[in-house]
């Protein structure tokens, strides 16, 4: 043997602690059977929980359909992904207390009538395998309300998916989709829906899909916004790649809460005035698109922290505004507004001073909302918020005051609130009461002095969106990487120095991560595998990998071009 080839097949370090690589490995029904250890299903009969993933199997251990003949034992969550199955055997179909399932990153095809005898699922994970098509039976999954199907080569959605009507989540990106099935709008308590990366062209209307809260159609084929009249819980539109050229103004109606909204890289020659509609708006990317002009309302959105205008031939802003930052392009609009006379308007309010008027109960009860924005506070009585819990508020809104401390009646809300937004003020510490919202999905603590959160954060295990961006921040809170619910971290214009790539890796729902403005010397290339992430924002940090022209090519390129840095031995 050549001096070559022993250096081709030196024992690798560790290699006794490294399971055999079926690449180099025939994985025959024995050798399969065997990494189903007494000991695995002892853990199994305990926890109700069977582990098998990322074993190198072919096909799934005979044991494993024995394991729910005995009384005690009832598997509930059979995880099977990261293998080589290029099919499911019939006998899945006696596991029938399982609730979840999870085949994701395998080799399917098929799905036997069998499968669909699993009537108790609540989560089924399907993605990353090759399967063409999911027969109608997939509506037996009556308990359904986790599906991920996606990067498959499904050029359809499966008939029966309008019977999944107790389905929160339902993701069907990277496939071949050209058309989406009426019957999805029968999916009424749907809150997540990603269909981005296929081929649609046109959507039926969605306004029956009340709850929506979040829509991913990215990098598809659409010439026109989609009909999300109705959706009135929308708070995430992206539809960046497409080939949209103008807003129909009539989409705008009803879309209050709004707060991200992602047009990039389209085709877009004007924004109408009607933007002020989203008052609620935090984020809007526009870049890459064919805008000449800016329309002075944008100016007014109270809670606008991020406008992305990059790739516009824009006329009537100068470059060196754009260039300074959202809040000075902003403050630019407002002051073109009032230069044009007009200052007897209602859009005029937003920056004059206001007499201070606590809203009552009355008010308060209609909308579920207490909101109190841009008031110049510097204290609020602590009978508002009795107020509030009589009105059954959810929402909180204080922001754009002078607010030194956290109100003290605020904790009488904490059980109860969903939405809480305490940014533009002037606070330094957060109390561990807040800690305890249970239920909040959405926390605004923007343009404020911290420098730390406390650790009772981490029991914040339904919040969605955390904004910590414009704060003093060195580094991201431990705490905040125990949010196993989180989907959007902005943390932009802090301190931060580093990238805790092992910290973010626990957020496996993390979709959007935005870093930019901040210290960052070094992007690790492990951040590459983060696939999920749908939008990453690092410019204006002091690293130098990767360049300006890598990040310029959006999420997906940088996410490849750091993975195609990782050292080969660690892939």
């Amino acid at each position: 043997m050549s001096n070559f080839e022993k250096c081709r097949y030196r024992r690798p370090p560790n290699s006794h602690l490294r399971r055999v690589n079926p690449l180099f490995h025939i994985q025959n029904q024995e050798a399969d059977s065997k990494e189903l250890s007494s000991h695995i299903i002892k853990l199994a009969w305990k926890t109700g929980r069977l582990n098998l993933s990322d074993r190198g199997l072919a096909s799934v251990p005979e044991k494993v359909w024995q394991i729910d003949q005995l009384d005690e034992a009832e598997v509930r969550l059979l995880e099977l992904h990261k293998n080589n199955l290029d099919g499911v055997p019939a006998e899945l179909g006696c596991l029938t207390k399982l609730t979840c399932l999870n085949l994701s990153h395998n080799k399917l095809r098929t799905l036997p009538p069998a499968f669909f005898k699993l009537c108790e699922l609540r989560s089924l994970q399907l993605a990353h395998n090759q399967l063409e098509d999911v027969t109608d039976d997939v509506g037996d999954f009556i308990m359904l309300e986790n599906l991920d199907i996606s990067h498959n080569c499904l050029s359809t959605l499966p008939p029966g998916i309008g019977f999944l009507t107790r389905l929160t989540q339902l993701d069907a990106s990277h496939n071949k989709l050209a058309e989406i099935p009426p019957d999805i709008v029968s999916l009424r308590v749907l809150c997540k829906l990603d269909l981005s990366d296929n081929q649609i062209n046109l959507l039926p209307p969605l306004g029956d899909l009340r709850k929506l809260e979040v829509l991913f159609l990215q990098h598809n084929r659409l010439v026109n916004l989609p009909d999300v009249t109705g959706c009135l819980a929308l708070k995430e539109l992206h539809l960046a790649g497409n080939t949209i050229k103008e807003i129909d103004v009539e989409v705008f109606e009803g879309l209050s809460r709004l707060r991200v909204l992602n047009l990039r890289d389209n085709t877009l020659t004007s924004l109408p005035e009607e933007i002020s509609a989203f008052q609620l708006l935090a984020r809007l990317d526009l870049t890459n698109n064919h805008l000449t002009m800016l329309p002075d309302s944008l100016g007014f959105l109270p809670h606008l922290q991020s406008v992305q205008l990059e790739g516009n031939p824009l006329r009537s802003v100068r470059r060196d505004i754009i260039q300074c930052g959202t809040t000075r392009l902003l403050r630019f609009l407002r002051e073109r507004f009032k230069d044009e006379g007009n200052v007897n308007t209602g859009s005029d309010s937003l920056i004059s001073a206001k007499e201070v008027k606590f809203p009552d109960r009355y008010v308060m009860r209609n909308s579920r909302a207490l909101s109190l924005a841009m008031q110049e506070l510097t204290e609020i009585p602590d009978s508002v918020f009795q107020e509030a819990v009589e009105a059954e508020v959810t929402s909180v809104d204080i922001s754009k005051n002078k607010l030194k401390e956290v109100p003290v009646g605020l904790k009488r809300l904490t059980s109860r609130i969903t939405e809480l937004n305490l940014s533009c003020n002037a606070l330094s510490v957060l109390p561990f009461e807040l800690g305890l919202s249970e239920n909040l999905l959405y926390l605004d603590l923007q343009k404020n002095s911290l420098e730390d959160l406390p650790q009772s954060f981490e029991s914040l295990s339904r919040l969605r969106e955390l904004v910590i961006s414009f704060n003093k921040f060195s580094e991201i809170p431990d705490c905040v990487y125990k949010l196993t619910s989180l989907e959007n971290l902005i943390a932009c214009d802090n301190r931060l120095t580093a990238i805790d790539v092992s910290g973010l890796s626990q957020l496996r729902r993390l979709a959007t991560l935005h870093l930019a403005n901040n210290d960052i010397s070094h992007v690790p290339p492990e951040l590459g595998n983060m696939t999920q992430l749908k939008c990453l924002e690092l410019t204006g940090n002091s690293f130098r990998q990767p360049r300006h022209a890598i990040l310029t090519k959006g999420t997906p390129g940088v996410l490849s071009y750091l993975r195609d840095r990782i050292p080969h031995n660690q892939h």
